[in-house]
C-alpha cells in the first residue's frame, strides 16, 4: 500500500498560501491559452481577442462550477442561504456545472465577437479543457480529496491526512483518462483542423469524458450523504444527458466527415 501525506500547500509567505490545486488550475489555463493561440494563428482568427476570451472562460468555469455544486447537491440549503453561495473559499465546485458555465460563456463571447462562431470555439476549447481537467485532478490528489472506495489491491493508497483506509486513487484514474482523451482528440484535431465538421470534436471530447467519469464514479466514495444507497450517484445521473447529446454530435460529425470524403471526385 502507498501512504500519501503530501501537504496541499506548496509554500506559505505571510498571508499568501500557494496551493497545488490552484497551481494546477493555472497551468491548465496557461497551456490551454497557448494551444488556443496556435489554433487562432493557423486558422487566421484574431489572436488579440484571446485575452478577453480567457476572462470569459475563467468566469464561466468558476461561476458555473459553484452554482452547479449548490443547485445540484444541496439546493434547499443554498436557496434559503443565498449568501453562502459566494463562499467559494470554503470549497464546493461541480464539474458538470463548470461545463455548462463554459458553454454559456462561449455563447456570450461569440455573440460579442462575430469572428468566432460558437461551434468553432466549442470544438477547440473542449480539447484543451480536458487537458486542464487532467491537471486539476492532480490538484485533487494533492488535497487528498475525491477519495475512492476501500480496496484490498496493492495499488491502494492510504490518504493519511484523512484516515488509514486503503482506497482506490480515483482522482489518478480520472487524470490518466483525461490525459489519454486529450492526446487522442488533439492529434485528431491536428490532422483535420478546419476540415472537421461542426460539433465533431466537441461531441467526441464530451462523450469520452462523461463515459469515463460515469465508470470511475463506481470507484468513488459518495460526495454527499443523500447519495448513500443510490444505485447511481449524482455525478453519474448528471453525466447521462451529457453522454446522450455528445454521442449524437459525435455520430453526426463522423457521418458528415465520411460523406465529405465519399463525395470527393476520384482521380481519373
Amino acid at each position: 500500500m502507498i501512504e500519501w501525506s503530501v501537504s496541499p500547500e506548496i509554500l506559505e509567505i505571510g498571508f499568501i498560501h500557494l496551493r497545488w490545486y490552484g497551481l494546477m488550475f493555472l497551468i491548465g489555463f496557461f497551456v490551454g491559452f497557448r494551444l488556443m493561440k496556435e489554433a487562432c494563428v493557423f486558422e487566421k482568427k484574431p489572436v488579440e481577442k484571446l485575452e478577453s476570451l480567457l476572462i470569459y472562460l475563467v468566469l464561466g468555469t468558476m461561476i458555473g462550477a459553484r452554482l452547479g455544486h449548490c443547485l445540484f447537491y444541496d439546493p434547499q440549503y443554498f436557496l434559503t442561504h443565498p449568501l453562502e453561495i459566494l463562499k467559494v473559499y470554503q470549497g464546493g465546485l461541480a464539474s458538470h456545472g463548470g461545463g455548462v458555465g463554459v458553454i454559456l460563456a462561449l455563447w456570450w463571447f461569440s455573440q460579442c465577437n462575430s469572428e468566432f462562431r460558437l461551434w468553432w470555439l466549442l470544438d477547440r476549447i473542449s480539447i484543451f479543457t480536458v487537458m486542464t481537467g487532467a491537471l486539476i485532478r492532480i490538484g485533487n490528489l494533492m488535497n487528498s480529496e475525491i477519495l475512492g472506495k476501500r480496496t484490498d489491491g496493492t495499488w491502494g493508497v492510504i490518504f493519511t491526512r484523512v484516515d488509514r483506509i486503503p482506497r482506490h486513487p480515483a482522482m489518478i484514474y480520472e487524470s490518466i483518462c483525461y490525459a489519454l482523451i486529450f492526446a487522442f482528440t488533439y492529434s485528431l484535431y491536428r490532422r483535420l483542423r478546419s476540415r472537421a465538421p461542426d460539433g465533431l470534436m466537441f461531441g467526441l471530447v464530451v462523450f469520452l469524458i462523461m463515459t469515463c467519469r460515469f465508470g470511475i464514479e463506481f470507484f468513488k466514495e459518495v460526495q454527499e450523504p443523500f447519495e448513500q444507497g443510490m444505485t447511481l450517484n449524482m455525478g453519474q445521473l448528471l453525466s447521462v444527458p451529457f453522454i446522450a447529446v455528445s454521442l449524437f454530435l459525435a455520430i453526426r460529425g463522423i457521418r458528415r466527415l465520411n460523406s465529405r470524403r465519399n463525395s470527393r471526385p476520384t482521380p481519373s
